[in-house]
């Protein structure tokens, strides 16, 4: 038997539906922090886990505004971050494996893809913060498309499970 979700009973769907309206309420108020802590911009993630660095015209003894973040602060976002993130993408792509506006490749590439983003956004933050400032440019690409493929499979989900017929 083949499962399509937009065949299924009206209260599974329903369910699936509120389910996958409080994830993205979730995913969206990571969004918000995110951009209340960087601005959504390099210069602000950057600052964020590296420091803000105080200018030579600036009195020695002036506190800076952003310290770089410690080893066990960078251990418990990147541990939180991988294993939240990687089961809302497992629930939201068990789901998703069984629409039906979506096969081939591209099904394929919106499952695996924000895996392996996760790996790269919460990984390259350890290069941004120990090996080199353009590390940022992983975190944010790989942000990007990661919360790209979120978004892009909630809408499918929610065209098949409320609108398709």
């Amino acid at each position: 038997m083949k499962i399509e979700l937009y065949k299924l009973d009206r209260q599974l769907k329903n369910f699936l539906l509120i389910f996958v309206l409080v994830m993205t309420t979730g995913v969206g108020t990571g969004l918000v922090f995110l951009y209340t802590t960087t601005g959504m911009s390099s210069s602000g993630t950057v600052t964020r886990y590296n420091g803000s660095q105080a200018s030579e015209s600036e009195d020695e003894f002036e506190i800076p505004e952003h310290y770089p973040k410690p080893i066990s602060e960078l251990l418990i976002t990147t541990h939180n971050h991988i294993i939240s993130m990687s089961l809302i993408f497992l629930a939201i792509g068990m789901i998703f494996y069984f629409n039906t506006v979506v096969s081939g490749f591209w099904k394929g590439f919106l499952l695996f893809e924000p895996m392996i983003s996760v790996v790269l956004t919460f990984g390259s933050i350890w290069g941004m913060r120990f090996l080199h400032p353009s590390f940022v440019y992983v975190t944010m690409i790989s942000g990007i498309l990661m919360y790209t493929s979120y978004f892009v499979v909630v809408g499918i989900l929610i065209y098949e499970l409320r609108f398709k017929k």
